[in-house]
């Protein structure tokens, strides 16, 4: 019970404190909801995936451990989204945010938080958050924008689309600068420190301006599937991948936290910024981060339990 206030408390309150002001901005302003998704893809996320790349220092033998657990999680993630949309005969666009709902998790806001909390800023396990949150970061801006754009544009203007994203720009400076120990100057270094900051913020403010405009009435069993799969199968996928990988100690703790993570704000954005049912994906977002004080709690119980 004191584990659950504290989550409560620490992180859930904060982020909903937010999504709260954006949602009575909207209702007061009406915001323009398209303009805040550009701010976020075009400005902020390129930013805050710079800063966490080059700032973070992480082996390469934990690295490639964590990026073949989360090729394979996500990989079983999709087939059983993309099973569920045949059998629910969901059409290619809600097929696609279907599935985005599934793999793409918040492993920034949320989950950067909780893992601070549970093990108490240690710096190893940290690095397996940054780790994860780096990976769904590339996925999220690669693999979902290009499903989303190959809807209505096809596949090869899709993928040549992706190359006019400054995301791809920022995740390759990000990298290539630290692996090198690229001193950047104060004038580039303190901007690209404001415009990670502000990420955060904007980005659930985007979400709560999105809630707003949604129509709860509608589509509601797609996202009861979706928070299922998001919030129950997904810990008990990661926990076998586990098992079968024989990890143990921090690193299976800190993967198995990091899948029970809620709906990614970004999926909406980028939902929104595309116009591919972003009614559907904002309230999976919201949802599954309500529902996530009861998981995420007893993920966190049950990781200290067997590990």
């Amino acid at each position: 019970m004191t584990e659950l206030f504290i989550i409560l408390k620490d992180i859930i309150l904060p982020i909903f404190i937010i999504m709260a002001i954006g949602f009575f901005m909207q209702k007061k302003f009406n915001l323009d909801v398209q303009t805040l998704a550009k701010l976020n893809i075009y400005f902020l996320v390129p930013g805050f995936i710079f800063v966490k790349l080059y700032s973070t220092s992480f082996s390469l033998s934990l690295f490639i451990k964590v990026l073949i657990f989360f090729i394979i999680y996500v990989l079983i993630l999709y087939f059983i989204s993309a099973l569920v949309s045949k059998l629910t005969g969901a059409n290619k666009g809600m097929k696609t945010s279907f599935s985005n709902s599934v793999m793409f998790f918040n492993s920034g806001n949320y989950g950067v938080p909780v893992n601070d909390l549970v093990f108490k800023s240690d710096p190893f396990a940290m690095s397996i958050q940054v780790i994860v949150l780096t990976l769904q970061n590339i996925f999220l801006f690669s693999y979902g924008i290009f499903s989303l754009q190959s809807i209505n544009i096809g596949k090869l203007q899709a993928a040549l689309g992706y190359f006019k994203m400054p995301v791809l720009y920022a995740l390759i400076a990000g990298i290539t600068l630290n692996v090198f120990s690229v001193p950047i100057p104060s004038f580039i270094w303190v901007p690209a420190n404001y415009i990670s900051e502000a990420m955060i913020s904007l980005a659930l403010l985007t979400l709560g301006a999105q809630v707003a405009n949604i129509q709860f009435k509608t589509g509601l069993s797609s996202v009861y599937f979706s928070l299922l799969i998001r919030l129950v199968a997904g810990p008990l996928i990661a926990l076998a991948l586990i098992f079968i990988f024989g990890l143990d100690g921090i690193i299976a703790q800190a993967l198995l936290i990091a899948s029970a993570m809620p709906t990614s704000v970004n999926s909406a954005v980028i939902a929104q910024e595309y116009n591919n049912y972003p009614n559907f994906a904002a309230q999976v977002v919201l949802f599954s981060t309500i529902f996530s004080t009861i998981t995420v709690t007893m993920v966190i119980y049950l990781a200290r339990v067997l590990f």
